[in-house]
């Protein structure tokens, strides 16, 4: 069977579609306008299938294969014998196999393939992905993602077609199905909790979902697994990405911030307390390099929460990153292009909840890393009344939520009046809003509105719209470590003149940021020796 003997029933997209895959897989032809789409992200068949015939796993998450004699289809590192060319289809997403009616490969299993999402800057398709993760259309519908992004919906469903060649609801579905295919591999969950956990509304749904992509009930699906001696209410899950990832300096940058009581970083491991609905639990994240994802272990009372926990994970850990493209990109600066040769898989580290991170943006406000995290442990050890009893003695509180941050109370802690009323403002915002932050991200105007509520300046705004809210392009052009590290002859620029230095390397001036955050954490130690050397030496 080859690409002419499928008829128009198995190309939804529009009968023009079927013409141009020849030509236009990444990014096909809009079936609906005369006019073709930007081809900065097409992918060439005869392209995919050298990539598919070498397994390059630099492609891996960026296409899969339609085989259209099994109907199944499959990453390109799959370790099964490679088809014909004639026999391949190849599409963009996932959910573009799944919604023309192919079923995910046993062997490759597409839910460990890294995710590529489209561009860098934070573009409308991202922000419904972003939103989708979020659960947005486990209970909504289309139309309320739309609304959420700033687009109409007929507008928005053209978008998912033009960058993913799926609906915003296959999009979905694919991910509720494949979410569910890992717990089922990966867990001794029961099919009920394995069902709720991975957003599907009913039982019997899920079995019927299940039945039509595979041919077979759920159950049948489950890798027969070892059960340990010691049951345990945590699950352990691989979160995949797009090597190289650089978890030293992310283990790094975290530790030198942890909250002591709520954060604990050791033995090449990440633990914290979690909040989400009311419900409390713990998390912790390690490196699986010869998994090429990151491995969490989540505890956590509420099983539906978890596609919201596993999305906040990969945004914490920014899992989501193409970074072959980042680092080409900012390879092209003479003045990057060392850095980013001796970390090339640095990532910008995310924030497990928006208001906490703007909190501790806040307090560390013209102080030091050292001082802004002792400020925070005591303000947490005196607010965050919610303990918990956990194995990890070292996790035992929450971070306070909006309506404990009082102005009064606050100020108590030789608080500047500014910055206390900054974060008590900032906290009955969001407590009468909570969904303030989650909408703020969806807006492209969204440092602009930081920086009109009081006591947020640039740098706060820059510097949460990068970590917190993922924009990409963020930076923070007024901080002393980037000025630092571009220093010449002990010059350092001035905010206007690094702003106009770093038009070069957008949209990923946040990940320039961190190379150079990371470069100068890494040169303070030689230059306190050398001061410390001159001084006894005078």
């Amino acid at each position: 069977m080859n690409l002419d003997d499928l008829g128009k029933e198995d190309f939804p997209f529009g009968s023009r579609i079927k013409a141009d895959f020849d030509h236009h897989v990444r990014k096909p032809r809009d079936a609906f306008s005369a006019t073709p789409y930007i081809e900065r992200m097409d992918l060439n068949p005869e392209a995919c299938y050298r990539a598919l015939l070498a397994r390059d796993e630099r492609h891996d998450g960026r296409f899969f294969t339609c085989v259209t004699t099994t109907r199944i289809y499959c990453r390109p590192v799959c370790p099964a014998r490679p088809p014909k060319q004639e026999n391949c289809l190849f599409v963009p997403s996932a959910a573009a196999a799944q919604e023309l009616g192919f079923r995910p490969c046993l062997r490759c299993r597409p839910e460990k393939a890294p995710e590529s999402w489209t561009g860098g800057a934070a573009t409308t398709v991202n922000r419904a992905l972003r939103s989708i993760e979020e659960g947005t259309l486990d209970l909504g519908n289309v139309a309320d993602l739309a609304e959420q992004v700033g687009v109409g919906d007929r507008q928005l469903r053209r978008l998912f077609q033009q960058e993913l060649g799926a609906s915003p609801l296959a999009v979905a579905q694919t991910r509720r199905v494949l979410l569910a295919l890992q717990l089922l591999q990966q867990t001794d969950l029961s099919m009920i909790d394995v069902a709720l956990a991975s957003g599907f509304q009913s039982v019997r749904r899920f079995n019927e979902t299940f039945q039509k992509l595979y041919d077979r009930p759920p159950g049948e699906l489950r890798r027969q697994r070892r059960r340990a001696a010691v049951q345990s209410s945590a699950l352990t899950l691989l979160l995949p990405y797009r090597r190289p990832y650089d978890w030293e300096a992310m283990l790094r940058f975290l530790s030198e911030r942890a909250i002591r009581g709520m954060e604990h970083v050791a033995d090449g491991v990440y633990s914290r307390t979690i909040e989400l609905d009311g419900a409390a639990g713990t998390l912790q994240v390690a490196d699986a390099p010869e998994e090429s994802a990151l491995k969490a272990t989540i505890e956590f009372p509420q099983l539906r929460s978890l596609p919201q926990i596993i999305a906040r994970v990969r945004a914490m850990f920014d899992l989501n990153a193409d970074i072959g493209a980042i680092t080409t990109a900012l390879s092209q600066d003479p003045v990057l292009a060392p850095l980013v040769a001796a970390r090339p898989g640095l990532r910008v580290p995310g924030a497990w909840d928006r208001f906490e991170l703007t909190v501790r943006a806040i307090l560390g406000q013209h102080i030091s890393v050292k001082g802004a995290r002792f400020i925070a442990e005591t303000l947490v050890a005196y607010f965050g009344a919610q303990s918990l009893k956990t194995e990890n003695q070292a996790l035992s509180l929450l971070f306070p939520p909006p309506a404990r941050w009082q102005r009064e109370e606050i100020e108590r802690f030789r608080m500047t009046k500014a910055r206390a009323a900054a974060i008590a403002h900032l906290a009955a915002l969001v407590n009468g809003d909570p969904r303030y932050f989650e909408q703020l991200g969806r807006q492209a105007s969204a440092v602009d509105q930081l920086q009109a509520l009081p006591g947020i300046g640039q740098w706060t705004a820059q510097y949460v719209a990068m970590r917190a809210l993922r924009a990409s392009d963020a930076f923070p052009a007024a901080d002393v470590g980037l000025q630092r590290a571009l220093a010449v002859d002990g010059v350092r620029p001035t905010e206007k003149q690094l702003l106009a230095q770093a038009e070069n390397w957008r949209p990923w001036r946040a990940y320039a940021a961190m190379h150079l955050w990371t470069s100068d954490a890494l040169a303070r130690p030689s230059r306190s020796r050398k001061r410390i050397a001159h001084a006894t030496a005078t």
